[in-house]
């Protein structure tokens, strides 16, 4: 990210969170592009925790790497078997318009940037696409949040219960 990038305001807003637990439940797809077959990173850990916990479909889309957990990887969002609902982005802040060039293609429902990702002229080009758009969010994270697992994240919710939180 260049100084120019890290020093400009952020003036867009995201979604609430009621409108990202509306985007989640909507979804049945998930393509993470930029996974890695290193379990060091972080879209590795999404893709455990989303193969494990969530009812997505999950694609991995990395023009790199033949197969992670078990599963093919794609070159590109368009080699996919579906068009995926989120767009799960795991790159370089330069490589975001190309990312999303790539979404708007194949008709992506979602793009969403990860932790510490933002990009101002990509979300509101994906929004005069017609694409939501999340930014600077987990998308494991928020799933726990929303179906009572973040304490399997390592976080401290500050509830002391044994039962699991439903979300109606």
């Amino acid at each position: 990210m260049s100084a120019e990038t890290a020093a400009a305001p952020r003036t867009w807003e995201g979604p609430n969170a009621p409108e990202r637990l509306a985007l989640l439940r909507r979804a049945r797809s998930i393509a993470i592009v930029g996974a890695s077959d290193k379990p060091s990173r972080a879209s590795y850990f999404v893709a455990t925790y989303l193969l494990s916990s969530s009812p997505y479909t999950v694609y991995f889309v990395n023009p790199v790497a033949k197969e992670i957990l078990g599963r093919p990887v794609y070159a590109s969002l368009a080699d996919l078997p579906e068009v995926p609902d989120i767009v799960d982005v795991f790159r370089r802040h330069d490589d975001l318009p190309s990312v999303l060039q790539e979404s708007i293609a194949v008709g992506a429902k979602t793009l969403w940037l990860q932790l510490g990702s933002w990009h101002e002229e990509v979300a509101r080009d994906a929004e005069a696409a017609g694409l939501d758009v999340v930014m600077d969010r987990c998308v494991k994270i928020e799933h726990a949040r929303f179906h009572g697992g973040l304490n399997l994240a390592g976080f401290n919710t500050g509830v002391i219960s044994s039962k699991r939180q439903l979300t109606v």
